[in-house]
């Protein structure tokens, strides 16, 4: 490698594999070399740079002259420009970029993993970078956290439980709140027979959540100490397997989740016993993971260990079908982490590796749609959603063109495209029924509530509104429930009852967030909702709101127009 930009920690500047001769010298230009790498798209004038870094100077765009001169001589490629341009050789390697956009395994050597974006560059009298800064090491703080979770996973899945457990480690000492990072951690100390050490963490754990949340580790933590090791004297030969692989999805898709899940986990562990069978391990990991995933709330850290094996496994046996399956819902549950730039990674790779295939190809493209509406970058995600609602046609496969149709009937919604949004969620519904796919139907019931509401017909939004909160309870999905109880909270406003339309908001909250798998976009759009009749109404506990909305957009990435008008009013 050339050229290596490091940016995280103590910014500094390798060719070669050697510290570079000349290293960048005032700390405005390491910043400017940082908003060059990671700044808006398209790049930014000469007078925005400018005004951002050098509001004091006598002469901002004489002081930015000189700071791209240092810029241009330290790395020694072209930086000119207005806009202003900064072109990399094509092996030049950005560590920042990497969290991003790399594989785990390269994010994993990077030396600054983990540390702070620009530490110990402190940049005075320019408030504007200064709040642009804090949004990036924000931002980039979150992709080092789920970055370092993800090596984890990976190195479990190629058989180095000690150097995931260092990695899972470092994650869980970047956000100790998280649950998926503490369910990593015991998991791996009972994969290893240490279970002193699972016990000390779960202990460790439950008192962290209960001093700090007032509340106990959910079912995450809980199935991570009931981790089941191999037992070497599991009698297994591969019909038997299969049978159990077949009568656990059977019993998932009955309704069964808790039994259908104990076999799949049962047929993996036997799967592993067989000589030559990588395609039986490979499928029994997919149907778990499927499972655990997409019916049995709460397990995704469990389903995403899966995957990753799974994934390995694909790979070694030349399986590539098996493998865009695999990396589909890993960049699925990374989407509904709020992940996104890890989402698209792993659905761009799923998609190379599905070669065509129209029902894999229509499921990537339905989350890639999902992904590029949660960031609010609606004529990609309208492009993409359309497509795979054709895909899932031709590949007869109605649960993934329900989704993908309510997923564009949430674009539309979000437009005010009222008409087109109710056509979209209305046969998104017709489909889900069709299919006998009652599980789904609260997700589109709700937004065709708030389609309802947005119209002005309460009485509509109402009745719509009260049956899908009322199968959400039945099925016990936090999500489900979360996005009926917001959009009923809207119906309260409407009617004039504020305090019934914030304590349902509240309530919102803690239902979606309950487990430790929630939908993150969710909690951004209940607090939108919070936070926008909180300063309507002059509520106190608006600032904080509007903070913790504005720390969950830096980390994340999520965006609309309307959360950027709602941030912007605060800012002002």
């Amino acid at each position: 490698m050339a050229l290596t930009v490091h940016l995280l920690g103590r910014p500094h500047v390798e060719k070669h594999g050697a510290k570079a001769g000349y290293q960048v010298r005032s700390r405005k230009s390491w910043a400017l070399l940082a908003m060059l790498l990671l700044g808006d798209r398209p790049p930014l004038t000469r007078g925005r740079l400018a005004g951002m870094l050098y509001p004091e100077a006598q002469d901002p765009l004489r002081a930015l002259r000189w700071g791209l001169t240092e810029v241009r001589r330290c790395l020694g490629v072209p930086v000119d420009g207005d806009p202003v341009t900064l072109r990399l050789p094509d092996d030049a390697v950005v560590d920042v970029h990497v969290l991003s956009h790399g594989a785990w395994t390269a994010a994993a050597r990077l030396p600054g993993l983990g540390a702070e974006l620009l530490d110990g560059i402190e940049v005075r009298g320019a408030p504007a970078f200064e709040s642009w800064l804090l949004s990036e090491r924000r931002r980039v703080a979150a992709a080092s956290e789920a970055m370092l979770h993800e090596a984890a996973l990976g190195r479990l899945a190629e058989g180095e439980p000690d150097a995931a457990r260092d990695l899972a480690l470092r994650a869980a000492a970047m956000n100790p709140l998280d649950e998926n990072h503490q369910a990593l951690v015991i998991r791996l100390y009972r994969l290893a027979g240490d279970d002193v050490a699972a016990k000390r963490q779960f202990a460790a754990v439950t008192e962290l959540f209960r001093d700090e949340l007032g509340v106990t580790p959910g079912i995450a933590v809980e199935q991570a100490m009931r981790e089941v090791r191999r037992k070497p004297d599991e009698p297994a030969d591969e019909a038997s397997v299969e049978a159990i692989v077949e009568s656990g999805a059977a019993a998932v898709a009955a309704g069964a989740v808790d039994a259908g899940v104990r076999s799949l986990r049962a047929a993996v562990r036997l799967a592993d016993r067989l000589d030559g069978s990588a395609n039986l391990r490979v499928t029994a990991r997919l149907r778990l993971a499927e499972s655990l995933v997409h019916s049995l709330r709460g397990m995704d850290e469990e389903g995403l260990a899966t995957l990753h094996e799974a994934d390995r496994l694909a790979l070694t046996a030349h399986d590539q079908a098996a493998s865009a399956q695999a990396r589909a819902e890993i960049g699925y549950v990374d989407f509904l982490r709020g992940r996104y730039d890890r989402a698209h990674h792993w659905l761009d790779c799923a998609l190379t590796a599905a070669e065509g295939s129209p029902a894999t190809t229509a499921r990537i493209t339905t989350y890639l749609g999902a992904v590029h509406s949660d960031r609010g970058e609606y004529p990609q995600a309208r492009a993409l959603l359309e497509k795979a609602i054709n895909l899932a046609r031709d590949a007869g496969d109605p649960r993934t063109g329900a989704y993908a149709l309510s997923m564009l009937g949430r674009v539309h919604l979000l437009l005010n495209d009222l008409d087109l949004a109710a056509a979209h969620l209305a046969r998104s519904e017709e489909i889900a029924q069709g299919d006998h796919w009652l599980a789904f139907l609260p997700w589109p019931q709700a937004l065709r509530g708030e389609v309802h509401l947005a119209a002005g017909d309460v009485e509509a939004a109402e009745r719509v509104l009260r049956q899908a909160f009322a199968r959400a309870c039945r099925l016990g999905d936090p999500c489900w429930e979360g996005m009926a109880a917001r959009s009923l909270a809207l119906v309260a406003e409407a009617r004039g009852d504020t305090e019934q339309a914030f304590a349902l908001l509240s309530e919102a909250r803690t239902r979606s967030n309950r487990l430790a798998d929630p939908y993150v976009w969710l909690d951004a759009h209940i607090l939108d909702a919070q936070c926008e009749l909180g300063l309507r109404h002059g509520r106190p506990e608006a600032p904080a709101w509007i903070d913790a909305l504005r720390l969950l957009t830096a980390r994340t990435g999520i965006g609309s127009p309307a959360l950027d008008a709602l941030l912007g009013v605060q800012q002002a």
